[in-house]
């Protein structure tokens, strides 16, 4: 039977037109009575499945061959043998006439919503209608309720949320207890309520009898009490389980939600909306209410999970979407919904609950945060209405992230399994430290006032533990080992690591406007910080033994590690200060820079654990760049540093922090001190310093010869690459740190580095067939066209270019990007960035590499990558190719200042046609290809070189390519192979038609109508009669749209016709 079904749907929606019609007929007659007769003993899904096949017949033929189709469907819902039926048969026609998948012209999809949106009323009256017997029905018997532990409901908060008691006392009313069939039929009438509400406008067909019905069923959701009893009668009766009734409160929650979500409101329904509020909120008191048989909590957690989900989203659209426009009603108590929001909050029974309520307020806090913005007038009025529920939810959110006030919930959360590049623990750490700094920006002395002491607290016991060391035979340990002890330490010290991440995030508010407002707080929170992590490092607490190492040793390690993040985060803070010290030359603040680096150098090392010594070494970063005060380097823990990295004897450390190391001495060296004019900067003595230090870092690698890679070579192959890595990595980083700095800074750095790169051109040549070198080599060779081309020069850049062409051949790019699979890849990439950097550069310099350059792609990595499916090289390819256009526009167009006066009577010069020609085909072909982010980046670029240089207007583009274009892309749209893109593709078409209007609709519409397959001639006129000659953008793509739907339509119309069919 199924089988014999999609056969039906397939003729139905495939082959309709091409049925006699007396076969429709029976057909049309046949399966209602067929559904009719069978429907109680089919399986659900068969049943389903012949409601959708006449759904079919109705979309195609209903008012004019099918006229009782919808008067069937109401009959069926009126009838009490058949309501299921026909509610189904609803729900399946709002879902498939509404929003259409199949192909139906315009003009038939825009008849059927008109006829839909006429039935609405009547509709939503018959369901109202059901929904309220049911209530009622069942509402009798269940008249006497015994007495109940809440029926002291209706207290305080309701009568600020209801003003009219009779809609409190409906509220109240205790739930009625439904039969099987009853809970069925509810279900369906809300499913096919919350399907409706996706597509109709709000207006007055949603009464506010069928609201108070819908909220009536939302009730079954949250009432636990009418569950129970349903469990206490479930045996003598046929009644419907807790689970069953959990089910109609989620499904009335998705009708509210649907209404919602709607961000237009008409003025008369915002009584309405106001009204579902206050119905809502009622719910949500109920949820929240707290009585002695149950915590909030364990009720939360008796209810159905997607039924608090349900009611999250909905509090999620109150607050993104209509707070602004109900926080001004007089009669709606904005704060006591706080109070409640809090409650719901901070019992959630699943970590996700929780986060989904974090988001509530962080949306709650960025519309407050925009309103003070836009009325500063207000502010202080504004912040002591909510002043004291968000100092409330700033302490509660501290404490949930603290082991010693919730541990049980914390220890459940997974610290290992990275998920998006961050544990759970790291999730809900970060996302709770998001709301403390958004209260922080709102309420700064009071955000401050609550944190810091909690932090104090916990350093007492961390900075108490020197006490507890003992010197052992093979080192020092730590002296707490009761099973007790060790626990409450390693809750204090996990706290304490969380409030330094904390007291990080909030760095921020204490500098620029503010500085001197909040200077005190501030350095009271850096000299704390300062001091924790010398004492870590003093004491050397991430080398101790412990009673329970696998536990307390990452624990001490992590908190070394967070003081010094922290102590990171304050670095613009010390910028600040710095400036500010400079005038008045305090010593408390090269106390505070050399105590740190004090701190620091003796983590700079192998034996220190890799997450120490990486947040060491972001922190020197930090000094050396964003601080830069002029006495870094006198410093003599600074000098050891030095002294370490330049000793070619010392063990090197990880890549990573060599890397870090290295950039931060370079940059103590190179970038220039704030606030000391020219003269005063030491120029000549540091750069003498950074010729030593870079000498010392490539002395291995510039003892390297091209020989190196020759079978009879001294050294392992292999031994060179870790050199090459090794170097590489270190002064590619070092370069691409000073690219944006000043130009004496970027001298020094290149006199430094010039020996290197003279020798990577050297060793280049002789790398070319290790893909993996050629990489790196590139990668390097990349950054310094970036940072440095200007210091290189042109005779030495031009040697480097003209190297590169000459090394990679046409065998050389097939060898990459065909047999070294990604890698290779990645190296002809390279190659190609490098050139973009090369055709970008301002004046005649490189000039003269064009015609090589547009030869290699064109002639060289084009066609080995054209045909091609991967994407692979593509993306740079064209990128090139458009920077080429785009830089060098007069290479193609010599535009002549008396050309441009006489614009319209001189048509510009073009130059190196067939180039330009080839290019622009490459561009076309791409759009044939399937990849979707190549045809949106190249449909770019195309926009692009029409905005700025009127690409579309040219002569060569108007009368040899326009037309070609346009017709590519309306194809592309015909055959819904990038339909992401549908918008910017009709966009583009407009742009193109637009410089030659007349010619689009004079000769290339019919003529694309004519080219067309699979349609007829009649058709064809038809197409070309609907699209309107409108001239504005959106009624053009409009018309656009409608040309490519109705064309598919058309054929597949064509298509079902049997073969000889006759056509009119």
């Amino acid at each position: 039977m199924m089988y014999s079904l999609t056969v039906f749907e397939n003729l139905i929606n495939k082959m309709w037109l091409g049925v006699p019609s007396q076969d429709k007929m029976e057909i049309r007659s046949c399966l209602p009575k067929l559904l009719l007769a069978h429907h109680k003993t089919l399986p659900y899904f068969i049943r389903n499945k012949l409601c959708k096949v006449i759904v079919d017949i109705g979309r195609q033929d209903w008012p004019m061959f099918y006229h009782d189709f919808f008067t069937n469907i109401l009959q069926l819902i009126q009838s009490p043998v058949t309501t299921p039926l026909g509610l189904i048969m609803l729900k399946t026609t709002s879902e498939e006439l509404a929003c259409p998948r199949e192909d139906l012209s315009v003009a038939r999809k825009e008849e059927l919503r008109k006829l839909l949106l006429d039935q609405v009323q009547t509709v939503l009256g018959l369901l109202t209608g059901i929904l309220e017997t049911v209530w009622d029905k069942h509402s009798v018997t269940a008249a006497t309720p015994p007495p109940s532990p809440t029926s002291g409901d209706s207290g305080d908060l309701l009568s600020n949320l209801l003003q009219s008691p009779s809609s409190a006392k409906l509220l109240n009313q205790p739930i009625p207890i439904l039969d099987v069939e009853s809970e069925y039929i509810c279900s369906l009438a809300l499913e096919c309520l919350a399907h409706l509400f996706s597509w109709i406008p709000l207006s007055a067909s949603i009464t506010p009898s069928l609201l108070t019905t819908i909220f009536h069923f939302a009730r079954f959701g949250c009432d636990i009490r009418a569950r129970k009893m349903a469990s206490v009668n479930g045996s003598s009766q046929n009644c419907v389980s807790g689970q069953e009734r959990g089910r109609l409160g989620v499904l009335a929650m998705s009708c509210i939600n649907e209404l919602m979500s709607k961000n237009c409101v008409p003025m008369e329904f915002e009584e309405y909306l106001l009204r579902m509020f206050q119905q809502t909120f009622y719910l949500l008191q109920k949820i929240t209410k707290d009585n002695n048989a149950h915590t909030v909590k364990s009720r939360l957690e008796e209810l159905d999970e997607s039924y608090i989900e349900k009611f999250t989203d909905f509090l999620r659209l109150f607050v993104s979407v209509h707070l602004r426009r109900i926080e001004s009603y007089s009669q709606f108590p904005v704060v006591e919904f706080l109070t409640l929001l809090f409650k719901y909050t901070f019992h959630q029974p699943t970590h996700e609950g929780y986060f989904s309520c974090l988001d509530i307020w962080t949306l709650f806090l960025d519309y407050l945060t925009s309103k003070i913005k836009s009325r500063l007038g207000d502010k202080e009025a504004v912040l002591n209405r909510y002043e004291d529920a968000l100092v409330l939810l700033l302490t509660e959110v501290l404490n949930r992230i603290q082991f010693r006030y919730n541990q049980a919930q914390l220890e459940e959360l997974d610290d290992e399994t990275l998920d998006d590049d961050q544990t759970e623990w790291q999730r809900y750490l970060r996302q709770s430290l998001e709301v403390v700094a958004k209260v922080m920006e709102l309420l700064p002395t009071h955000a401050f006032s609550t944190l810091f002491p909690v932090l104090q607290d916990n350093l007492e016991v961390y900075l108490g533990l020197q006490q507890f060391i003992v010197t052992s035979g093979s080192g020092h340990r730590l002296n707490i080992t009761a099973e007790n002890d060790c626990r409450r330490l390693h809750c204090s010290l996990r706290d304490l690591s969380s409030l330094l991440q904390a007291v990080g995030r909030l760095a921020e508010y204490f500098i620029g406007d503010v500085f001197a407002a909040r200077f005190s707080d501030a350095l009271t929170v850096v000299e704390r910080l300062v001091k924790v992590t010398l004492y870590g490092s003093q004491i050397k607490l991430y080398n101790i033994e412990t009673a329970v190492p696998s536990v307390l040793k990452p624990d001490l390690i992590d908190v070394h590690a967070q003081s010094l993040a922290a102590l990171q985060a304050y670095s613009h803070w010390l910028a600040q200060y710095c400036s500010e010290a400079h005038r008045q030359n305090t010593q408390q603040f090269v106390t505070l820079i050399s105590t740190t680096m004090d701190a620091v150098t003796p983590l700079i090392s192998t034996k220190v654990q890799d997450k120490l010594l990486l947040s060491a070494c972001h922190l020197l970063v930090s000094l050396a760049t964003t601080v830069r005060p002029v006495f870094l380097i006198s410093i003599p823990a600074v000098q050891k540093v030095f002294n370490r990295i330049t000793d070619a004897s010392a063990q090197r450390l990880v890549n990573k922090a060599q890397v870090l190391v290295c950039r931060a001495l370079s940059n103590i060296l190179l970038l220039p001190w704030p606030n000391l004019p020219e003269n005063e900067q030491q120029w000549p003595v540091r750069s003498i310093n950074h010729a030593s230090l870079i000498s010392a870092l490539s002395r291995d690698y510039r003892n390297l010869k091209p020989s190196a890679v020759a079978p009879q070579r001294k050294m392992p192959l292999d031994d060179t690459k870790v050199i090459i890595h090794q170097t590489l990595s270190v002064l590619e980083d070092i370069v691409e740190n000073i690219s944006g700095e000043s130009t004496k800074s970027r001298q020094i750095c290149y006199q430094s580095l010039q020996e290197s790169v003279q020798v990577s051109l050297a060793l280049f040549p002789a790398f070319i067939h290790q893909s993996d070198v050629t990489d790196e080599m590139l990668s390097f060779f990349l950054t310094l066209f970036r940072g440095l081309r200007v210091q290189m020069g042109v005779p030495f850049t031009e040697q480097i270019i003209q190297t590169f062409l000459n090394m990679f051949t046409r065998e050389q790019l097939a060898e990459s990007i065909l047999h070294e699979g990604s890698t290779g890849c990645r190296v002809v990439e390279k190659f190609l960035k490098i050139l973009q950097v090369v055709v970008q550069e301002p004046g005649q310099v490189f000039k003269p590499f064009l015609p090589s350059i547009i030869a290699l792609c064109m002639e060289q990595v084009y066609p080995i990558i054209a045909e091609r499916p991967s994407p692979d090289v593509k993306a740079e390819l064209f990128e090139l190719l458009f920077r080429t256009l785009h830089h060098n526009w007069r290479y193609f167009f010599k535009s002549t200042v008396l050309a441009s006066v006489q614009r319209g009577i001189a048509e510009e010069q073009m130059e190196n046609e067939p180039q330009f020609s080839a290019i622009m085909q490459a561009f076309g072909q791409s759009f044939l290809q399937p990849d979707i982010h190549l045809f949106k980046q190249n449909l770019f670029y195309l926009e692009t070189l029409n905005t700025k240089q009127k690409l579309y207007h040219k002569k060569i583009f108007r009368t040899a390519m326009l037309f070609q274009f346009v017709n590519v892309l309306l194809q592309v749209l015909v055959h819904k192979s990038h339909d992401l893109l549908q918008e910017e593709i009709g966009i583009a078409i407009y742009n193109m038609a637009s410089v030659d209007f007349d010619g689009f609709f004079a000769a290339f519409l019919p003529e694309f109508l004519t080219s067309c397959d699979g349609v007829d001639a009649n058709q064809k006129s038809v197409l070309g009669r609907n699209f309107k000659m409108d001239r504005d953008l959106p009624s053009f793509t409009q018309n656009v749209h409608r040309l490519v739907n109705d064309l598919r339509y058309y054929r597949l119309c064509n298509d079902s016709l049997p073969p000889g069919t006759v056509k009119l």
